[in-house]
């Protein structure tokens, strides 16, 4: 479709830029005997579907994936990891995002674990929901930075507190001090019920009183945490170990 100069001018300058593209596409020939509205509706079907393939490459850019490769249509369903594949399949649906349901992924040190958070995200993204991933000890570096400026805790609190899907890694790796279990109690209980949480630990949820430091904070936190989530196992098989020994012998081949 022909377009003059002016009228390219004013949709730029509008923001409709994937329409314009949409349009000028049109094969003029391949359209010849289509109307007006047709031509219209084809070019804003087009056009949408780039708005939403870009928005969702941005959402998923934003999240800071840790893998940025994961994705749950590659997760290894191999038989020794005894997965529980139904429960993965509706985990994937994203259900528990909408319903601001928490997911504690628990499996030992190279199961999976972060690339299972990671493209659990991913899929959030996918369904335009914002997501973020971050690990524990990033976490920490980014609240002792914050905690410096005035009202800078705040403003981090603010900022994890709005993400529809939240995944944290290395849960309870290393026991939190006091003040820093002050601030994950904060960040817990700002999107308890209203925004979907996903954990990511080596340790059973038995463990976990005791590494939160025991007493009520401990209980404060395991409260708003444990309540209705849907606890997934990784399993036993070190897949890091596993993808290194079958990338050596692809090597050696």
């Amino acid at each position: 479709m022909i377009i003059d100069t002016e009228t390219k001018r004013k949709m730029r300058d509008m923001g409709y830029v994937d329409l314009l593209e949409s349009l000028e596409s049109q094969d003029d020939s391949a359209f010849m005997s289509a109307s007006f509205e047709d031509r219209m509706r084809v070019a804003v079907d087009n056009a949408h579907q780039l708005f939403t393939d870009g928005k969702i490459k941005r959402l998923i850019k934003r999240a800071r994936l840790r893998y940025d490769y994961a994705d749950i249509r590659s997760v290894d369903l191999a038989e020794e990891r005894k997965l529980d594949r139904v429960a993965l399949m509706q985990l994937a649906t994203c259900t528990f995002v909408k319903t601001s349901a928490n997911v504690v992924i628990e499996g030992f040190t190279g199961s999976g674990k972060s690339f299972l958070g990671c493209a659990l995200v991913k899929e959030a993204c996918r369904n335009r929901m914002r997501g973020y991933y971050v690990r524990v000890p990033d976490l920490h570096v980014d609240w002792e930075t914050e905690r410096q400026k005035p009202q800078g805790e705040t403003r981090l609190l603010k900022k994890l507190s709005t993400f529809d899907c939240l995944c944290i890694d290395e849960w309870l790796l290393d026991p939190p001090e006091p003040n820093f279990r002050s601030f994950l109690f904060e960040l817990l209980e700002r999107r308890y019920e209203s925004t979907a949480t996903i954990f990511c630990t080596q340790f059973k949820q038995a463990d976990w009183h005791h590494r939160l430091g025991g007493g009520v904070h401990a209980d404060a936190i395991m409260d708003r945490v444990v309540h209705g989530a849907v606890w997934f196992n990784s399993g036993e098989v070190n897949m890091r170990k596993r993808l290194t020994k079958e990338k050596a012998a692809e090597e050696s081949n």
